[in-house]
């Protein structure tokens, strides 16, 4: 798919509706994804390395809020695991068509199945790693804890989890720093003011983020073993889980 650019909030809106996955961002998703969120390539990238040391031979991988694929399609390209198969899930039926598409586009062997569901319903089994890039924050938190625990019990011993998330801090100042120079970023990759702030109230009460150490507390309580920060940049990060 040829992405648009993203334009959604250059004009004034009278009204703000909240933010959601439909048809008007599929179509300019990859632009607004990797103009909004600071080193997405990076992340993307990485996934695919962790998928290849983590993939055990008849287990599965499960992409959890795929969005249009890029997470699968890396684990796809580095699998080398026999009998490994990949789940792909994501609750918005654009973002999932779209995403059956561009897998047509790969030729790697590794089984896909793609699902249009509310990943908490998945029932998550056999797995050797599990990938939540940047979706547990639109999860209510009140559903956090139980999700990530069917999580873990579902992960074989061993097995990881790569948790993607925008950040929240509990020093005042760094909030400020970090949501300043996130803006800046924003406008560097030819964000205004304008779509920013009205980008900022669509999110608003539909993405909540958490601290970090929140974050390692909720997984450890869980049943990981360990959480770690392995990729930083401002107030996004990624962190590895391990069982």
């Amino acid at each position: 798919m040829q992405s648009g650019k993203d334009s959604l909030y250059a004009s004034p809106l009278g009204e703000i509706s909240a933010f959601k996955f439909d048809e008007t961002v599929v179509k300019v998703f990859p632009d607004m994804i990797q103009r909004s969120v600071p080193g997405y390539s990076t992340i993307i990238s990485a996934i695919g390395l962790l998928a290849e040391r983590f993939a055990k031979q008849n287990s599965v991988c499960y992409d959890l809020g795929c969005s249009l694929g890029a997470a699968t399609l890396a684990m796809r390209q580095q699998i080398k695991a026999k009998n490994c198969r990949i789940v792909a899930v994501d609750c918005s039926m654009a973002m999932v068509e779209q995403c059956r598409q561009n897998l047509l586009i790969s030729s790697d062997e590794v089984e896909v199945e793609v699902l249009c569901a509310d990943i908490r319903d998945i029932a998550i089994s056999n797995a050797s790693v599990v990938v939540l890039n940047f979706t547990l924050q639109f999860i209510p938190l009140a559903d956090r804890a139980a999700f990530l625990t069917t999580i873990c019990r579902g992960l074989l011993p061993g097995g990881i989890l790569i948790l993607s998330e925008k950040l929240a801090f509990d020093d005042a100042r760094q909030q400020v720093l970090q949501t300043d120079m996130h803006h800046l970023f924003k406008k560097a990759q030819g964000y205004s003011e304008l779509e920013i702030s009205q980008k900022r109230s669509a999110l608003e009460n539909v993405l909540i983020p958490e601290t970090f150490a929140g974050h390692q507390q909720r997984l450890k309580a869980a049943g990981f073993s360990s959480a770690e920060v392995w990729f930083q940049y401002f107030n996004f990060a990624s962190m590895i889980a391990l069982k």
